[in-house]
């Protein structure tokens, strides 16, 4: 696939909207599968939001009718590196005692915002919890955490498209790509 000129910044295509589309679909019927009853889907904002909504439709498409609440989790700001630290900007609403629930996520790199939500969600009584992510990035975890489900493995290059930005950028793409020369 071609490089892409955006500005200054050169973003070279990694997953394909089609090959993104086609995973998600067996990623769906994998969590369908797994019969998780009053499913609570708990997307984290701002970078899965577009994974979010994709998957939600594919597990409706699968016999689901999942629940959905947002999390604004943050350790990035406005870098394209982690400072280290996970703090909510925004929580949810929906109560998740006894509750079923899937965190889906864009990328599992560090593990800090996933082990974060994770630990966060059981903390408050939810009945089970498992974990989505589009991408696992193959780098030295800072948490000790593994997604239950994940759509692809990342380039350890920074990506961005997909609803995942760099410093609020590049979220509309409909790909998954990485910047080049960064």
């Amino acid at each position: 696939m071609p490089s892409e000129i955006n500005g200054e910044t050169r973003i070279e295509p990694v997953y394909s909207a089609a090959e993104i589309a086609t995973r998600i679909d067996v990623l769906a019927k994998d969590i369908a599968s797994k019969k998780l009853d009053g499913l609570l889907v708990v997307a984290i904002l701002k970078g899965s939001f577009v994974f979010a909504a994709d998957l939600i439709r594919a597990l409706y498409n699968n016999g689901l009718s999942p629940e959905v609440d947002f999390m604004t989790l943050s350790s990035y700001k406005k870098g394209l590196s982690s400072t280290g630290t996970v703090s909510i900007a925004r929580d949810l609403e929906t109560d998740v005692t006894g509750r079923n629930v899937l965190i889906v996520d864009d990328i599992l790199e560090s593990g800090r915002t996933l082990a974060f939500a994770k630990d966060l969600l059981t903390a408050r009584g939810a009945l089970s919890v498992s974990t989505c992510v589009l991408l696992d990035k193959p780098v030295p975890r800072a948490a000790s955490i593994k997604a239950d489900f994940k759509a692809f493995d990342c380039p350890t290059a920074f990506v961005v498209g997909y609803g995942m930005d760099a410093a609020h950028r590049f979220r509309e793409l409909p790909y998954v790509g990485r910047l080049v020369d960064h």
